[in-house]
């Protein structure tokens, strides 16, 4: 059996699900404009009211997502503004981010699975990880928190999306 790379294991497996996200804002705008309803609605959503709005959901998935793939490829993380107000915003976004994770090559990921990689921290003491256990148990389920909490959103506001939107073609 051929070990999958630290590359196919992260950069085309955050591709495919923010190209999926993509599509559920696509539906969501198909559903604002069947239900006569501004798509601004869904920049409130929340699912308790101590959680962060969607917005935030997206932000924090596409952060996930280029992080990883910059901190494995031993490259600088790309900064984006968090100013997205509105969908076309956050698919802008999206696609940034999409684009991003396919631009860097898989050359750049060798070595990236013994490769320390250290998270700052607002609370104190950095996250420390080899990349392996980064992207295993940290930046996969992170990415894969906020993404899911994003489908969860809009399904909770009537979209009609179903199991095959969130897994992808």
């Amino acid at each position: 059996m051929t070990p999958i790379s630290m590359h196919a294991a992260s950069a085309p497996v955050f591709a495919r699900m923010l190209d999926n996200m993509l599509r559920w804002l696509e539906a969501a705008k198909a559903h604002a404009e069947a239900k006569k309803f501004s798509t601004d609605v869904y920049l409130t959503l929340r699912l308790a009211p101590d959680m962060l709005p969607f917005p935030k959901q997206i932000q924090i998935a596409s952060d996930a997502a280029k992080g990883c793939v910059a901190r494995l490829a031993g490259q600088e993380v790309p900064k984006y503004e968090d100013n997205e107000a509105s969908l076309d915003e956050l698919a802008e976004r999206i696609r940034k981010t999409r684009d991003y994770v396919l631009s860097v090559p898989a050359a750049a990921f060798e070595g990236a699975e013994s490769r320390e990689i250290t998270i700052p921290r607002r609370s104190g003491d950095p996250l420390k990880f080899s990349g392996i256990d980064y992207l295993r148990h940290f930046a996969l389920p992170n990415f894969y928190f906020h993404a899911t909490t994003t489908y969860a959103l809009l399904r909770h506001a009537g979209v009609p999306l179903g199991k095959t939107d969130y897994l992808g073609g």
